[in-house]
């Protein structure tokens, strides 16, 4: 009498089960699962079919003993709480998903004195098919350093030095555009929120924002530090409030600082756009949702994660540069006028 699959005697679906199921070796369904190159287009959608059919899932153990990958995928980053990494996080996740893969997610602390060597322990641990890393850490020297001493594959965000693979938009290009939509809306005195001085998207930003008033044979009529947080928005509102001329408008370096000056400016009395227009860079989930809506820039965040998963764990390992495109997302935030 034949032996009973698990699957027949009423447990999980096993690899022999899909085999069967498509018509198949097992062979054929691991190189499936492994998604390896070379499985004929009916072959693979047949395969596919029978595994969804018996809602079969490989374990993560089985497959990583089978080859040399874990079939793991790491997110490192600093500050966890920008809405920024939430968006590669999930962009990262369903890739994975897609893919057969597990994301491990990994915040880290800048100013922790054991960084490297706690980066070393996790790439030791996992041993992850490669690690997308998130900026500014994407610019940590030592940390790139342990990573190559460990072999890890890595796709770098929005870097400062385009060296290796790395995935970002022009951030220059769209600060300047953004810039432009102020001027064509008829603000002459235009202000600046800047980042952190050692993030290269602040800088690219401002450089771009610069440059547009440059072709508009105009000058910034004011500029204030910044720390890409919320809390530094409002900062950054009560010291506009007491400028001599104020800015009709304000260009954020990013969506959390910009909604921060909104907030802060209309507990303050002043009312956005009719006192102040403001404008971020991002398009955080909030953006869409406080009133009034902020205009802003969109990066593809889920997409450049989502390219960065499939460049980790693709049978290329050349770098390349991927620019993603952006777009200006027009909403209440900004209010024509005319002065003199």
């Amino acid at each position: 009498m034949p032996r009973m699959t698990k699957r027949e005697a009423g447990g999980p679906a096993t690899i022999i089960d899909v085999a069967r199921e498509a018509q198949v070796s097992i062979k054929t369904v691991s190189r499936v699962v492994n998604a390896e190159p070379g499985v004929h287009e009916e072959t693979l959608k047949r395969v596919k079919e029978a595994i969804e059919r018996l809602q079969y899932r490989p374990k993560l153990s089985a497959r990583a003993l089978a080859g040399a990958r874990s079939f793991i995928v790491g997110l490192f980053y600093f500050d966890e709480q920008s809405a920024f990494i939430g968006n590669l996080q999930r962009g990262a996740t369903q890739t994975c998903r897609e893919l057969g893969y597990h994301l491990i997610v990994e915040p880290l602390q800048a100013s922790a004195t054991d960084l490297v060597s706690h980066v070393e322990r996790s790439l030791s641990a996992l041993r992850p098919d490669g690690v997308i890393l998130a900026p500014p850490l994407c610019d940590h020297a030592e940390v790139l350093q342990a990573m190559q001493r460990q072999g890890t594959r890595i796709v770098k965000l929005s870097p400062r030095e385009l060296q290796g693979s790395c995935i970002g938009i022009d951030d220059v290009q769209a600060a300047r555009e953004l810039t432009q939509l102020l001027l064509d809306a008829g603000h002459q005195r235009i202000g600046f929120l800047q980042g952190p001085p050692d993030q290269i998207a602040s800088q690219r930003r401002q450089q771009g924002f610069s440059a547009a008033l440059r072709a508009a044979r105009r000058k910034a009529a004011w500029v204030w530090p910044g720390d890409f947080t919320f809390q530094s928005g409002v900062a950054a509102a009560r010291i506009w409030q007491d400028q001599p001329n104020r800015p009709s408008a304000v260009f954020s370096a990013n969506d959390d600082m910009a909604l921060g000056l909104m907030a802060e400016a209309r507990r303050l009395g002043h009312q956005v756009p009719e006192a102040l227009s403001v404008v971020g860079f991002d398009d955080a989930p909030a953006a869409s949702m406080v009133w009034p809506g902020l205009t802003t820039v969109r990066q593809p965040l889920e997409d450049m994660a989502a390219r960065a998963v499939h460049l980790l764990v693709g049978q290329n390992t050349q770098p390349c540069r991927i620019v993603m495109p952006h777009r200006l997302m027009l909403r209440q935030s900004v209010q024509e006028r005319a002065e003199a």
